[in-house]
Order: structure tokens, then C-alpha cells, then sequence
């Protein structure tokens, strides 16, 4: 009540003669709105390293949700400097890149508490409370209009890590894709980026982790109390599919065909790479019927897609572009809704081959992998709107991309090893329970140190979203 009768006269005030100046250089920078902007940001760094997270939200919440000042700071007329230049789309920006500044900071720190609690500050009823104030009626709907935005679900990501398992939304436990688009969003504030790049690859360490502990232990023929937590959906069936995974080794390993693959199309024409990725893509697949609609369907895509580099010799700029093109073709080409040969190869039961497929386009070309996953983003915000039970089948394919994805892209190393020494080599095939799953650490995943691949693959994939021309 108080900060409202505050706000409101404070906002009559400065609407009628805008003179409300807490620092002399506010005087000569009249609506100028990058200073302001600066102004606030210097304002939140200085606090956010220097007081306690509760004092600092405190001040958030006057800044931006009550609109008043405190006895501590005067940064309320800059707020308004942006109110009165009438530019939402700047005042959005100002709050986002604030919010990120204090989420890097408490991250950093491991604050994880006051993240939550910044997020749920957006929830204040007197955002949708009367006021008499033409400023406060702007900045109240300018607020609504944000919580209303895919920017604030974007911040929301950032609590929900922390929220209860058992409570939150299936999408949720693909946050480390939902984030992609984030980092690799260059209009982002780059406070935003960092955040969504660095709360990536924390939960992608974290799944990484859970998954080899529990391939581990839940084998082991040691007593336990508890029995270990698995981190996916699929059940004691992960194990099962680990092992059939990991089996596939030796010559005919995935990483194994892609290396021999690139050396075989290194001085081929463009048109020639083409019709040799369709082979190598559909090389080895298990079910006949899917590598028939794979072919029909990619070959068709294939010769018309830039055929004006048909007589071309092919090159990694190439490699990229269209390596992202069938990456597109598989998941989703409008980048909101699946495409149709998604659906129709995961109608018939074929998530694993499909994921398969998927995986041996980014052992050829690396830098797809992070355009893959924006893709993969993309697919999992179409079917958020369905509950679980209603779209099982595509939840069974982001557990097996992800599952996939840690054992071949990652620093962790699968391996089998045979328990039953009496067993010949036909039994083993036949029987995998004679298997037991170990993992270690590898000093690298896909042949580049994780932080150095990231930062390539980002560029990367910002480089082939260019015009084909500009190469």
C-alpha cells in the first residue's frame, strides 16, 4: 500500500514537470536512455556483489514492481527516463539484462534461493491493481505485457531447476535444449546468454553425471539402502538401451563410419557429397522400411538443395549448410512445428534410428550440433502444450537424443564387459544381461575441449544461418 501511494506520487509528479533528478548529470541527459540504462545496470552490479541477496531483491522489487525509491538509492528517475521516451521494447530490455545480472551473479555464488525468489516477484498483485497514474498505468502494462512474453517463460527456466521434481512439467527436464535458443540469440543481452549457456551445460554435466552413476549402480551386486535414482523417464528399459548402444563398436562404430565418411568425400563435387551423404546416413540402419522413407524422402530434398554449388567442389561451408538443411528436414523446417518426415518416421516406432540418424550428421559436421539442439528446443516447446501421456512416443525420442548424445558427444566413455567368460561370442549378441556397463572419463568429446567446441559451435551455427551467398 505504501510503495503504491508512493509510485503514484511520484508518477503525477514527474509527469507533470519530469524535474525529479537524484544526480545533477540526470539534468543534461534529458531522454537519453542508454545512460539511464547504464546507470540502473552500474546500480545492480554494485549491490548484487556487495549486499545480501534478500536486501538486493528488495530494491528490485521497489525498482521495478513498486516504483519507488528507497532510502538507499535514488535510481527510480532513471526507471522513468525510459517511461517517458515511451519505449517498451527498452524498458524490456533494460529489465531482462537486470534480471540476468542478478541471476549470473547469484549463480556464481550459488544463490539458488534468490533466483527463485526473483521470479516469483513477477506474481505482486499490485501489477494488476488501479492506479490513477498515466506512468504507473504504462509501467504496470508494460510489465503484464512482459509476463505474458516468451521472455519471462525464458526466465522462468532459470527457478524451475530448483522447483520439485516430482512437480514439475515433463518439458522441464529438457531445459538444457530449452536454453540453446538463449545463448545463440545475439538480440539476447549478453547477461542473458551467459546465463543460458552456462545453466546449459551445468544440466547437461548433471544428467551426464546421474546417467553413469546409475548405469553403474544399478547392476552393482553391492547393498545399498536406497536404490540409485534414475535420471529418465524410460525406466530399468535405459539400461537395456545403453547396452545396445554401447555394443555398436570396433569398425562399425558411429564415430568410426563418419571419420572414414569424410575422408572418402573430401575432393567430391558437391552433387557427388550429396548422393554419398544419403548413403552414409542410411548405412547400417536396422529397419528396412525406415531406411526406404529416409532415402525417398531426403533424396528428393537433396538434389535441389544448392544446386547451383552442384559443380562445385565441396567445402566445410557447404558441409554446415546442409548438414543444418537435414537437420531441419528431420525435426522441424519452420522451426515451430515438427516437420512432416519427423512424424512420420516416430509414427512407426522409430525414435532410436531416427536419434541414430540424427547423431551421425553431427559426428560429420560438429558445428551442427548446437543448430540441432535449438531444433530439439523447438520440438519440445510444440509438444509442452500436451501432457505426457498424450505425446509418450516424442518423450521416449528426447530421453533417447539425450541418452545418445551423453554417451557419443560427450567426455564420458561407455564400455561393456563380459561377465560370463564361458559364453561364446553368439550368446553375448544374443544375450546382453551377461553385460556389465562401465564408464569413465575421456579427455575429450567430440576431438575439442567442451568449452572450446561450444564457443565454435555457436559461431558456427550463427555463420550458416547467413545467406548461402555471403560465403
Amino acid at each position: 500500500m505504501f510503495g503504491d501511494k508512493l509510485g503514484d506520487k511520484l508518477g503525477d509528479k514527474l509527469t507533470a514537470n519530469q524535474s525529479l533528478q537524484p544526480f545533477g548529470k540526470l539534468n543534461q541527459s534529458r531522454r537519453n536512455v542508454p545512460k539511464a540504462q547504464e546507470a540502473i545496470y552500474e546500480f545492480l552490479l554494485e549491490i548484487v556483489k556487495n549486499w545480501a541477496p534478500d536486501d538486493v531483491l528488495k530494491e528490485f522489487k521497489h525498482l521495478f514492481i513498486h516504483h519507488s525509491d528507497t532510502v538507499g538509492s535514488s535510481t527510480l528517475p532513471y526507471l522513468y527516463e525510459i517511461v517517458f521516451a515511451n519505449q517498451e521494447h527498452e524498458f524490456r530490455n533494460t529489465l531482462k539484462r537486470c534480471c540476468y545480472i542478478l541471476i549470473n551473479n547469484w549463480d556464481l555464488t550459488r544463490n539458488h534461493e534468490a533466483i527463485q525468489k526473483l521470479v516469483q516477484l513477477f506474481s505482486d498483485p499490485i501489477l494488476y491493481k488501479y492506479t490513477i497514474s498515466p506512468t504507473l498505468k504504462r509501467l504496470r502494462e508494460w510489465l503484464r505485457n512482459f509476463i505474458a512474453s516468451a521472455d519471462f517463460q525464458e526466465l522462468k527456466l532459470f527457478a524451475a531447476r530448483y522447483e520439485d521434481r516430482g512437480k514439475i512439467h515433463w518439458s522441464q527436464r529438457y531445459t538444457s535444449y530449452l536454453l540453446v535458443p538463449q545463448y545463440i540469440n545475439l538480440e539476447n543481452p549478453l547477461e542473458q546468454r551467459q546465463a543460458a549457456r552456462n545453466l546449459s551445460k551445468k544440466l547437461k554435466e548433471q544428467f551426464k553425471f546421474e546417467l553413469a552413476m546409475y548405469t553403474a549402480l544399478s547392476e552393482s551386486a553391492a547393498p545399498r539402502e536406497q536404490p540409485p535414482q534414475n535420471p529418465t523417464s524410460l525406466g530399468d528399459e535405459v539400461v537395456r538401451l545403453i547396452k545396445r548402444i554401447v555394443a555398436k563398436r570396433g569398425f562399425f562404430s558411429y564415430p568410426n563410419i563418419a571419420h572414414i565418411f569424410l575422408n572418402q568425400t573430401k575432393n567430391l563435387t558437391y552433387r557427388s557429397f550429396k548422393q554419398s551423404l544419403l548413403e552414409y546416413l542410411i548405412f547400417s540402419v536396422e529397419q528396412d522400411e525406415f531406411a526406404v522413407i529416409l532415402k525417398a524422402q531426403l533424396s528428393e530434398k537433396l538434389s535441389t538443395l544448392y544446386t547451383d554449388h552442384d559443380d562445385k567442389a565441396v567445402t566445410s561451408a557447404l558441409i554446415l549448410r546442409t548438414a543444418n538443411r537435414i537437420l531441419e528436414y528431420l525435426t522441424t523446417e519452420n522451426h515451430q512445428e515438427p516437420s512432416a518426415l519427423f512424424v512420420l518416421l516416430l509414427s512407426q516406432g522409430n525414435s532410436l534410428t531416427l536419434v541414430i540418424v540424427l547423431l551421425k550428421i553431427i559426428l560429420i559436421c560438429r558445428y551442427a550440433r548446437t543448430h540441432l539442439e535449438a531444433r530439439i528446443a523447438d520440438l519440445i516447446r510444440y509438444y509442452s502444450s500436451y501432457s505426457e501421456e498424450e505425446c509418450q512416443w516424442v518423450v521416449n525420442f528426447f530421453e533417447m537424443f539425450r541418452i545418445v548424445t551423453a554417451i557419443y558427444t560427450e567426455n564420458i566413455e561407455y564400455n561393456l564387459v563380459n561377465m560370463n567368460e564361458s559364453c561364446s561370442r553368439q550368446e553375448l549378441a544374443a544375450d546382453t544381461e551377461v553385460y556389465r556397463i562401465f564408464s569413465q572419463l575421456k579427455r575429450r568429446g567430440l576431438e575439442l575441449e567442451p568449452d572450446i567446441l561450444e564457443m565454435k559451435t555457436v559461431e558456427a551455427s550463427l555463420e550458416a544461418a547467413k545467406p548461402l551467398e555471403e560465403v
